[in-house]
Formats: structure tokens, C-alpha cells, sequence
């Protein structure tokens, strides 16, 4: 269970939210929401302990995430604007260090397997850096296949994908829920997620 209370965010002398809270349970889907510029970004930041809040409390079943550590984040897949991908390194060496990262041992076999799953069958060997930017998003979504935990944080996941890539990248978030895992969301996009009714956090502008 993630439970964030009374959580509040200030960048410079400017304070971008205040009093956030929500409990999200297993199985549990949040969409956050928001004109750019409200914090959304920053408040997906200090969800995975990445950033500091100026007031607030974050648990993980019912523990400060600030004590937990490595335990927490063994249980956070957390993916930002960024694609965090090497440039000079191949797709497979790219998953391969990522998924070490998290503590998986991500075999041939299976990175082959979150390829075909992100549409990019046969792309183990190609440099990141001959990649386009749609391919280079498959890349980074394909460690979602990849990953054990247990909350995924996403932050507009859907940017540089088609059609066919949406769907399967919301296929895999409802399989997710239902498997358990919990998920937090930012979309400019309007995307249907499985059945699984989502909680609307809206941050004023």
C-alpha cells in the first residue's frame, strides 16, 4: 500500500502544491492530472524519493519511504520524460543493465520476449543511438517487462507511441493491476486502461 499525506512541493520561492494526499491499494490505478506547470513531474519525483517534499509524509505499507531504501525501491519501476537509455550501448545491453539495476537477471530469452511485447522483434543487437525517438520509447517501456515491482510510476508513459503501441502499453499496466501491482499515471492523452476505475488526483494550476 503507498499512503501520501498532506504532501507539499515548493521549487525556489515558488510553492507548486500543497495538502496532496491519497491511499492507493493493490490493484489500485491513480491518474494524475494537471496543466504544465502545476508539479506533476515533481510530485512523481518525490513519490519515488528522487526529490525532497517541503512537508509531508509518504508511506510504504505503512513505513516512511526515507527508511526503507534500497527495499522500497527494489519495489518501484519509475519512468520519467527522460528514456534513461545509453546511447553507445545496444538495446540487449541496455535492458541487461537496467534490469541488473533492480536486482533482475534478465536472460536473452527474456529480453527477446519484451521486445516482441514493445514491437521491437530483432533489435537486440542495434546501437540506442540508430534508434528513432518512438523506437527509443519501446526500448525504455520494454523494461516494464522486465521488472518484479510492485509500483510502477509512470510519467506520461503514451509520448512518441502509435495507436498499436498505446494499446499494448495499456494492456500490460491493467494485466499489472490485476496481477496486484498498482500503478501512478500522468497522460495528456486519454487512455483507457482495462476496467479498473482509476482515481483522478487533479493538481490546481
Amino acid at each position: 500500500m503507498l499512503e501520501v499525506t498532506d504532501l507539499k512541493c515548493v521549487r525556489g520561492e515558488r510553492p507548486l502544491f500543497a495538502g496532496v494526499g491519497f491511499r492507493l491499494e493493490s490493484g489500485g490505478l491513480l491518474y494524475l492530472r494537471g496543466a504544465n506547470g502545476s508539479g506533476k513531474t515533481s510530485l512523481l519525483r518525490i513519490l519515488c524519493g528522487l526529490s525532497p517534499a517541503e512537508a509531508g509524509r509518504i508511506l510504504w505499507n505503512g513505513t516512511p519511504i526515507g527508511e526503507l531504501g534500497e527495499i522500497y525501491r527494489q519495489d518501484l519501476f519509475y519512468l520519467g520524460h527522460h528514456n534513461a537509455l545509453q546511447e553507445a550501448l545496444t538495446v540487449d545491453e541496455n535492458l541487461s543493465f537496467c534490469a541488473a539495476l533492480s536486482g533482475t537477471v534478465a536472460t536473452s530469452a527474456d529480453i527477446a520476449d519484451a521486445l516482441v511485447r514493445s514491437g521491437l522483434r530483432g533489435c537486440q543487437g542495434r546501437l540506442v543511438r540508430h534508434l528513432s525517438q518512438g523506437q527509443k520509447r519501446r526500448v525504455a517501456l520494454a523494461r516494464l517487462y522486465l521488472t518484479r515491482a510492485r509500483l510502477w510510476i509512470l510519467d506520461e508513459p503514451f509520448v512518441a507511441l502509435d495507436h498499436s503501441a498505446i494499446a499494448q502499453l495499456a494492456t500490460s499496466i491493467a494485466a499489472h493491476l490485476a496481477g496486484g501491482g498498482m500503478a501512478v499515471f500522468t497522460s495528456h492523452q486519454q487512455v483507457d486502461i482495462g476496467t479498473v476505475p482509476a482515481q483522478l488526483l487533479e493538481l490546481p494550476a
